[in-house]
């Protein structure tokens, strides 16, 4: 029906079944009997002859005005499919954690607009667990995920951009807060906040490895549902989390983010992008970002 129906916006743009179809390529009693099979399909006629060609009905207007942008819809996610499969893409889908956005995306992003000033990015700040799902949806292209992009790895193309190190995240009050930097051994005796693992996955996990690296089981007091409510209960609970370190950039009201000192406290900053073949502007941001990655660390 597609097919008939575009014949048919084009036998009115024309105004003659004869014009239209010279356009088509195909004989005119040909173009007929398509316009004959879409009226029965419809059920009503969509064109009435006049001495200088041909017009719209009634019917044939309401179906102009319901499918003529249904077939511009059509006809450029047509021409988007047959770009994606050459390998070329118009616009840039990217999931990425707001807390990395400062440090890694912003500078791969201007270096990216420098070899393709004219492609269109949607920028999605995501939780890991929504660029996971967003990915196997085929709703994003590339996840700057972080160390839980380790659990679905496997499942998609993936670099480590960085080994970065750590730090602890404290309430300003905290004693422990003025220290210039701090052993994890030191957070011993603290409350743990941790992080629900449906929004990032093996986050708390990781932050176990930590603590028994430096010989102790952390105590985890609350599991918040995202890290703005993690920081929210490290100020009320005078509590602790383990982050990377560019969250040291970072201002948070009554909170102090202490560097630590161990060198195996290290945060692994994983990139996601789909299988199959890499688009040229896919690949010039994970070589972007792989750039802006090194010189962190």
């Amino acid at each position: 029906m597609i097919d008939r129906i575009r014949a048919l916006l084009l036998v009115i743009e024309e105004g003659s079944v004869n014009r239209a179809a010279v356009r088509l390529r195909i004989s005119q009693p040909a173009l007929s009997r398509q316009m004959k099979a879409l009226e029965a399909e419809i059920g009503g006629r969509l064109l009435e002859r006049e001495t200088n060609g041909v017009k719209p009905t009634d019917l044939g207007h309401s179906l102009i005005k319901s499918m003529r942008p249904v077939m511009a819809a059509y006809e450029s996610s047509l021409a988007e499919l047959r770009r994606k499969a050459r390998g070329l893409r118009s616009e840039l889908r990217i999931g990425y954690l707001v807390s990395a956005s400062h440090a890694l995306l912003t500078p791969a992003l201007a270096r990216l607009r420098q070899s393709h000033p004219d492609l269109k990015l949607k920028l999605h700040d995501m939780s890991p667990r929504e660029q996971i799902d967003g990915l196997r949806a085929g709703e994003l292209d590339i996840a700057l995920i972080g160390q839980e992009g380790a659990v679905a790895a496997r499942d998609f193309h993936s670099t480590k951009l960085c080994s970065l190190g750590c730090c602890a995240a404290l309430a300003t009050s905290d004693p422990l807060a003025r220290h210039r930097n701090l052993a994890v051994r030191e957070l011993k005796n603290k409350d743990f906040i941790g992080i629900d693992e449906d929004q990032m996955p093996g986050r708390n996990r990781w932050i176990t490895a930590q603590c028994r690296a430096a010989g102790f089981k952390p105590r985890f007091a609350l599991i918040a549902d995202g890290i703005t409510h993690v920081l929210s209960h490290v100020v009320s609970e005078s509590a602790v989390t383990l982050l990377p370190a560019y969250f040291q950039t970072l201002n948070h009201p009554g909170i102090t983010f202490v560097p630590l000192s161990d060198a195996k406290a290290r945060w692994d900053f994983i990139l996601l992008w789909q299988r199959g073949k890499v688009p040229p502007t896919t690949r010039a941001l994970v070589e972007a970002l792989k750039t802006v990655g090194s010189e962190l660390g």
